[in-house]
């Protein structure tokens, strides 16, 4: 096949294309039907979970665990990323992680109270394979697409994922809701998870068929490739301190995305345990339409958010972004009805789009040129990861302490209000 040269339309879309296959683990998996799956699974009123020989609150539990994966993930990336560039060849990466993911998620049809330890594992391994392959999805960006493409495919990615995953989420809500009891809706769910893993592993295939396979070439494996991946850190590392935007803007990144990550990963939870549903019915198509008002409003919001960064400039939009979501944490804090839930829904919906695509590409716009931009891709990645790890572990140390996630997610003002702060710090140039 020839080789499709930079900034070449198919190449660019069959870049984009890859948040299509993989967006349906963030929204079925993570989002939507197995934080339902698991409520259904330990309820309120039995939220008790033994677990590695201590007792824990199912919602901190499954926190926890998340903190944990993306610990891995955070450790392992620049290692690999710097392994990639070396060998040339990070498609191969991608493809793993990817294979990881899908496969655990199609494994997560046997979660059950009696078979906890190979469910919480195929949940870890899912998070792993997911994130482990973004890296790799990310770091392609200023490789394939010009800088004054990457804004405009950046939100074009995004919003290529939150089509494919909300037509995959409706399928499977239609045969949740066709079921007349709740064991028949969990079996429903759990074929859900099957359906995620074979749309993941099947449409990632046009993505890894016209991706180029690196940079760079002739380079062999030995036993210095390992070393050479904390080579690739150190030389970033000193590069990042000498560029002053570059470092101030990841340090803004780290503390306000700790909170964006941390509210998306945990909204459908709260939703389940804190919200005044009626009846299981109720809960289960209330919260499944609630994440389909955020995907739908998403594609606009990254649009839009797109359109205000041409106009007014990246920072400044992103400082915008950030206040409205310190406003939706507080105002979280007192949601108890659906309505309530459905108005928050779509206020985040409007914001998480847009300062994810913006971010990423506002990264690529001040990375240096330089043929390894794994290993600078590694960095973002790292940042986000250890803000995860953070928000996740102080919101599940919350929730288990206090017994209310409301008490969790309210805190999580306090880091959008300092990225306010420290995005203002930011150079212009």
């Amino acid at each position: 096949m020839e080789k499709l040269q930079k900034g070449d339309k198919k190449l660019l879309n069959a870049w984009a294309f890859y948040d299509w296959a993989n967006s349906v683990y963030s929204l079925v998996i993570s989002s939507s039907i197995f934080p339902l799956y698991f409520g259904f699974l330990y309820s309120k009123e039995n939220p008790t979970i033994h677990f590695l020989g201590n007792d824990f609150k199912s919602t901190a539990l499954i926190s926890y665990v998340t903190a944990f994966a993306f610990l891995t993930v955070a450790f392992l990336s620049p290692l690999l990323s710097g392994i990639a560039d070396y060998v040339g060849n990070k498609k191969r990466f991608m493809q793993f992680f990817c294979y990881l993911g899908a496969f655990s998620c199609i494994g997560l049809y046997w979660f059950t109270e009696d078979n906890v330890y190979f469910g919480i594992s195929c949940f870890y391994f899912g998070l792993i394979g997911f994130w482990g392959s973004i890296v790799y999805y990310n770091s392609y960006l200023p490789d394939i697409a010009h800088k004054d493409q990457q804004d405009s495919l950046s939100a074009k990615g995004f919003s290529f994922g939150y089509v494919g995953s909300v037509i995959l989420l409706l399928i499977c809500l239609g045969l949740i809701l066709s079921k007349e009891n709740k064991i028949e809706s969990m079996e429903a769910m759990k074929l859900s998870f099957v359906f995620t893993g074979i749309w993941w592993l099947l449409f990632s295939q046009y993505t890894f068929y016209y991706l180029p396979k690196g940079n760079k070439s002739n380079n062999k494996v030995s036993s210095k490739v390992l070393f050479n991946g904390f080579k690739e850190l150190l030389k970033v590392k000193d590069q990042l301190f000498h560029n002053l935007a570059l470092k101030r803007y990841l340090i803004a990144f780290f503390v306000y995305s700790m909170a964006v990550q941390t509210v998306m990963l945990v909204a459908t939870y709260f939703g389940e345990q804190e919200i005044n549903w009626e009846t299981d019915s109720q809960k289960t198509s209330g919260l499944i339409i609630s994440i389909l008002v955020i995907q739908l409003v998403a594609v606009l919001g990254a649009y839009f958010t797109s359109k205000m960064a041409s106009k007014f400039g990246n920072i400044k939009t992103l400082l915008i972004i950030n206040v409205i979501w310190a406003i939706i944490c507080v105002f979280a804090f007192f949601v108890t009805e659906p309505i309530h839930f459905y108005v928050t829904a779509g206020f985040v919906g409007l914001v998480m789009g847009g300062i994810q695509s913006l971010s990423r590409s506002t990264y690529s716009k001040f990375l240096p040129e330089t043929e390894d931009t794994a290993s600078y891709f590694s960095f973002y990645d790292v940042a986000e990861k250890i803000g995860i790890v953070i928000g996740m572990g102080i919101f599940a140390t919350i929730d288990q302490i206090s017994g209310s996630m409301r008490n969790a997610i309210v805190f999580l003002a306090v880091f959008f209000i300092i990225g306010i702060f420290l995005l203002i710090r930011v150079p212009k140039k």
